[in-house]
C-alpha cells in the first residue's frame, strides 16, 4: 500500500501554491490581468451555465496529485471542473477538489518565471487536466497546452478546444478595454 504525501502551504492572500519544490505566492494582479480574468471567467461561466457542463471559478484551490508525486495546492486564475468528473450534488467535495480541473486558465503576471509556468503546465496535465490555457494580456495571445502539445492563438483568432465542447471566444475580446461613451 502506498501513501501519498500532501504538501501544505500557509493560507495567504493572494493564495500560495506549491511550484518547483517551493511555496510560491501568487502576485496581486494588475488591471490587464484582472480584466482578462473577469472576461474569461464570464465567458466560460456563461458557456458552462448554458450547457450544464460543470463548475467555473476564479482563484479556486485544487489539491493536485500527479502520478507518484505529492499532492500540492494549485490555484488557477480561472478553472472549469465538469460534472462528469465531480457531480453536481458533490458540493462539499467541490470546495477544494482533490483533482486537477478539466481546464486551468492562467493569466501571465509580471514576474512569472518561465520554468514555473512550464512546471504548472506539467503538473496540471499529469494530474488529469485536459487543457491548460496560458493567457498573455500584454501580447494578447493564448497558448493552449494539452496532451497533444501546444497551440497558439493570436488576437484575431477564435479559441475552441475539445475540453470545452461548444465553447468559443474571440481571443481579442478577452483583452479589449471598452471605450468611454460620449
Amino acid at each position: 500500500m502506498s501513501t501519498t504525501r500532501e504538501i501544505t502551504v500557509p493560507i495567504t492572500k493572494p493564495a500560495t501554491e506549491w511550484v518547483n519544490g517551493r511555496a510560491l505566492q501568487k502576485v496581486s494582479p494588475q488591471e490587464r490581468h484582472a480584466r482578462a480574468q473577469l472576461r474569461l471567467a464570464a465567458a466560460v461561466g456563461a458557456w458552462a451555465d448554458a450547457t450544464g457542463a460543470g463548475r467555473v471559478g476564479t482563484e479556486w484551490e485544487f489539491r493536485v496529485t500527479p502520478p507518484h508525486e505529492a499532492t500540492r495546492p494549485l490555484v488557477p486564475d480561472v478553472s472549469f471542473l465538469s460534472y462528469a468528473r465531480l457531480g453536481y450534488d458533490q458540493e462539499d467535495a467541490a470546495q477544494i477538489p482533490y483533482m486537477a480541473p478539466d481546464a486551468a486558465f492562467e493569466i501571465i503576471s509580471p514576474g512569472d518565471r518561465s520554468h514555473d509556468i512550464e512546471e504548472k503546465i506539467r503538473v496540471y496535465l499529469a494530474a488529469g487536466a485536459k487543457l491548460v490555457l496560458y493567457v498573455d494580456p500584454v501580447e494578447r495571445t493564448f497558448a493552449a497546452h494539452d496532451s497533444e502539445g501546444t497551440q497558439r492563438y493570436t488576437r484575431d483568432e477564435t479559441f475552441t478546444h475539445a475540453a470545452l465542447p461548444g465553447f468559443s471566444v474571440l481571443v481579442d475580446s478577452i483583452f479589449k478595454l471598452p471605450k468611454p461613451k460620449p
